[in-house]
């Protein structure tokens, strides 16, 4: 037999389910609207920082397509009212800057900034420094650019078996010759790139001590320190890889202006 409850039991019953319900709802709408509301201050800070990083290539004398910027660490809101941000990956496509009035590419150069510091107010003003405690930078160098700066006709480089290679037509003792061999690439202490062709050789070259001296003093002409252009950010660079893409260049540098704007 079924148990009657009085009216006046069942309608509060009813009346508290519908208001925990409430609730919840409230809730999930208000986490909603923070969770939009962090993901719009976040973009709104990474088109000002892509302001700022043009500023500072074009500062530097290069040229790039327009920043990539990406803010790490969430919740995003609690890092502007702190004013530091805890990772920002910038990505440059297509960078170009000038050696001796040769341009050198980096069809993408890749920035790291760690432990970024920018008060509320620069953000929103676009006024004041956004500096790194740290920025590690990975970029290619494509090979057409780094053989235009040896200035050898006919001169081409490439990767081969993880060594520079390089191929180039010489005169020796009155015959054309294709040159071919590899080098140790290395970082000089001015941030130079390092070249030394220690194994050059062509076939078919005569067998006489005039020709070996001069394909010598080829390779002795094209082993040089190769001086590269002034990075973005202050990146200094210290290791440098040859890989089928390109020289792979690896910079780094501490306390820096993400930009200089003031």
């Amino acid at each position: 037999m079924a148990q009657d409850y009085p009216a006046d039991e069942v309608r509060p019953r009813r009346r508290g389910r519908k208001l925990l319900i409430g609730l919840v709802i409230l809730l999930l709408v208000v986490a909603v609207l923070l969770v939009v509301a962090d993901r719009v201050a976040v973009g709104v800070a990474e088109r000002a920082i892509a302001d700022r990083v043009s500023q500072e290539v074009a500062k530097q004398g290069a040229q790039s397509a327009a920043p990539e910027v990406q803010v790490g660490g969430t919740p995003f809101l609690t890092q502007v009212l702190d004013g530091r941000y805890e990772r920002i990956t910038i990505k440059l496509r297509d960078v170009q800057a000038s050696v001796e009035g040769d341009a050198v590419r980096l069809p993408v150069l890749d920035v790291d900034a760690r432990n970024v510091r920018a008060s509320l107010g620069t953000l929103r003003s676009g006024q004041g420094d956004v500096v790194a405690d740290t920025v590690n930078g990975t970029g290619t160098i494509s090979y057409d650019s780094l053989a235009a700066l040896l200035d050898r006709p006919g001169l081409t480089l490439g990767e081969q078996g993880g060594k520079l290679a390089v191929n180039a037509p010489v005169d020796i003792l009155g015959q054309k010759f294709t040159v071919s061999g590899t080098a140790d690439v290395t970082v000089a202490d001015n941030g130079a790139v390092a070249l030394r062709f220690n194994n050059l050789d062509a076939a078919g070259l005569p067998n006489l001590p005039l020709a070996r001296a001069v394909l010598n003093n080829y390779a002795k002409g094209i082993s040089v320190d190769v001086p590269l252009p002034d990075l973005p950010f202050q990146l200094a660079v210290r290791e440098v890889r040859p890989l089928p893409e390109g020289l792979a260049v690896t910079a780094d540098a501490k306390n820096v202006p993400i930009n200089s704007v003031s």
